[in-house]
């Protein structure tokens, strides 16, 4: 067998295998690979992994599969680009296929709704935790915290998500701008940087429902998210809950608990909501939809980020989109929250979920199946009583 196949093998059966046993988020997957192709394989040394985290952090799209994407890349060439990147989705997509299955078949059984009901309040303590570990790196100043708070206010009096995401990127980008032409005189090369930006359009009026407009609303957040995973979340409330009206707040809520239950990248929740909206042909569209900007936009600029990001105004820009995530992150938590923890269990289970992970660090998906356990078995009690 040739070195190449056997590169390639290797790669496959590492990220089948990740995709297929890890939970936590997207940081924990990073660290996973981190230590599976740094420590075990010795595929690149730390400053080449750290390269490769710093230009997933540029570009829009679920950090932990470009990471995948790129370790493929790396290891196997491009075969090895695809074959990570589709194995570490594959899993995951194929767990929530069959609880999205489940969810729709009998998810009016109060049996299931019971599961549920344990895990929401869950699910909010451990987005709190994911907002405090990343809040703690991207609020870096008093110009990023404004900012931030800013984003916070505007999306919780409706302001359009995409528009605060680069509005946060522009405001932070003009003031690094603005302070360096004070330091160094004005240059007309000074405002380059600025061109290029991508500019959000907003969005109005309530559709019916097509595979089409499924397809495409999908698309344009996989081309725009920037941050953790959880931001999605901030996007579906947005695009699926209030403009299209196809979702409520309870099944957003649910797809996060669904996210957070299987394996793999968070972002299959796309293909949960999907499949509520039209089946498994619609989960497969919302999956394809979602992960092929970062497949292609990976592919890109794979030569050219780790150049850009040493630039003064590729770091700024990168400042300001992760503190205006963070503050999307809060806003579609506190508006989550409200649907999940609603009486004295709930929030002794929220209470209890966030002493299990700021103090004990307990893995998320260890205390997602113990809150649908708590949540049965309180049901069954209060049945009983």
């Amino acid at each position: 067998m040739s070195v190449k196949r056997i590169y390639l093998k290797e790669t496959a059966l590492l990220f089948l295998r990740i995709g297929a046993t890890a939970f936590g988020g997207p940081a924990a997957y990073i660290a996973i690979m981190q230590r599976e192709t740094v420590r075990r394989r010795h595929w690149l040394d730390d400053q080449g992994f750290l390269d490769l985290v710093g230009a997933t952090n540029l570009i829009p799209g679920p950090n932990a599969t470009e990471m995948a994407l790129y370790l493929g890349l790396v290891r196997a060439g491009w075969l090895g680009y695809a074959v990570s990147g589709l194995l570490f989705i594959i899993p995951g997509m194929v767990a929530t296929l069959t609880i999205a299955w489940v969810y729709v078949t009998y998810g009016s059984l109060p049996q299931v709704g019971w599961v549920l009901y344990g895990v929401k309040p869950i699910v909010i303590a451990i987005v709190i935790q994911a907002l405090w570990d990343l809040g703690r790196k991207g609020v870096k100043d008093a110009l990023t915290a404004v900012v931030g708070t800013a984003v916070i206010a505007l999306y919780l009096l409706g302001f359009d998500e995409i528009a605060l995401l680069f509005a946060g990127a522009a405001v932070v980008l003009l003031f690094h701008l603005v302070r360096r032409l004070f330091k160094e005189g004005f240059s007309a090369l000074s405002l380059l940087p600025l061109f290029g930006l991508p500019v959000p359009m907003l969005s109005a009026g309530v559709v019916p429902f097509s595979q089409t407009t499924l397809f495409l609303t999908f698309l344009k957040i996989g081309a725009v998210i920037y941050g953790s995973g959880y931001v999605l979340f901030a996007f579906f409330n947005s695009e699926f809950v209030v403009r299209l009206g196809w979702l409520n707040h309870q099944q957003l809520l649910d797809s996060i608990a669904v996210g957070q239950i299987t394996p793999g990248p968070v972002a299959t929740s796309a293909t949960f909501v999907g499949y509520l909206m039209g089946g498994w042909p619609s989960a497969l569209l919302a999956t394809l939809a979602f992960f092929l900007p970062s497949f292609c936009l990976v592919a890109l600029i794979s030569r050219l980020v780790p150049l850009l990001r040493k630039k003064w105004w590729s770091g700024a820009f990168l400042d300001g989109v992760n503190v205006s995530a963070l503050g999307l992150m809060v806003g579609v938590t506190w508006t989550l929250g409200r649907a999940g923890v609603v009486d004295w269990f709930t929030i002794a289970l929220a209470v209890a979920a966030l002493v299990l992970v700021f103090r004990f660090k307990v893995n998320s998906a260890w205390l997602v199946v113990g809150g649908g356990l708590l949540g049965v078995a309180y049901k069954v009690l209060l049945g009983l009583t």
